[in-house]
């Protein structure tokens, strides 16, 4: 797997982009300030973990990866946590094709954000079925947590997405947490391919149908015609 750490524009890149031949996925890392997001992108990217980060700082990294022998390039924004730094926050969601939702299992109030996070989504999308992981950073502080595993995964099966425990400082479960994504994101859009083919399939056979009718009609004239004749 190749590293690239690069800094890239938030531009309206729209979704299924290739880059070189690559696909390509507009990735969005959200969550309350302080749970991780910085941390858990960066392990993931440079597998370093990072101590502390500027909470109002957002920043964009791209990371060439190889996911199921198909080699994709993820653009990962990595979204500032706090409310005075969410002036943005509607034009990333309508960009990106998939979403990483964090909070801390050492912090309640960012349980609850996140929950918020997904009807924001929805919100802005006009739609439910949007790829999305959740996460529960800080697993290796399980002596400070507030939210429980099986309240993770309650939630995760509420907003029908994948659910991990993870924890940036550790690297645990951080590759699993992106990698399901992507998956997340083609399954997304096989299932629309699989549509717009039998819509298209549909729109044929009427087609089809209503020539056969309208041929039957003129073979039907033609013969009244003639038999008037």
């Amino acid at each position: 797997m190749t590293n690239m750490v690069q800094t890239v524009s938030h531009g309206n890149t729209q979704a299924g982009t290739q880059k070189a031949g690559i696909r390509v996925y507009k990735i969005v890392v959200l969550g309350d300030g302080g749970v991780g997001k910085s941390a858990l992108t960066l392990q993931f990217v440079t597998h370093s973990f990072l101590e502390y980060h500027d909470p109002t700082i957002e920043d964009a990294y791209q990371q060439r990866t190889v996911i199921d022998g198909e080699v994709g390039l993820l653009d990962i924004l990595d979204t500032a946590g706090q409310i005075e730094f969410t002036a943005m926050r509607d034009q990333y969601m309508r960009c990106g094709e998939g979403f990483v939702i964090c909070y801390a299992i050492t912090d309640r109030r960012s349980f609850e954000m996140a929950a918020e996070c997904r009807k924001q989504i929805e919100r802005v999308r006009c739609s439910e079925s949007v790829p999305m992981v959740l996460v529960g950073n800080k697993c290796d502080l399980e002596n400070s947590r507030e939210v429980s595993t099986e309240e993770g995964q309650a939630l995760a099966s509420q907003m029908n997405c994948p659910f991990y425990e993870t924890s940036a400082a550790l690297r645990h479960f951080v590759d699993d947490v992106f990698h399901t994504l992507v998956r997340e994101i083609r399954r997304r859009e096989k299932e629309r391919q699989f549509l717009l083919r039998r819509a298209a399939g549909h729109k044929s056979s009427a087609i089809e149908r209503w020539r056969a009718l309208v041929a039957a009609c003129r073979r039907s004239l033609c013969c009244g015609a003639a038999t008037n004749t």
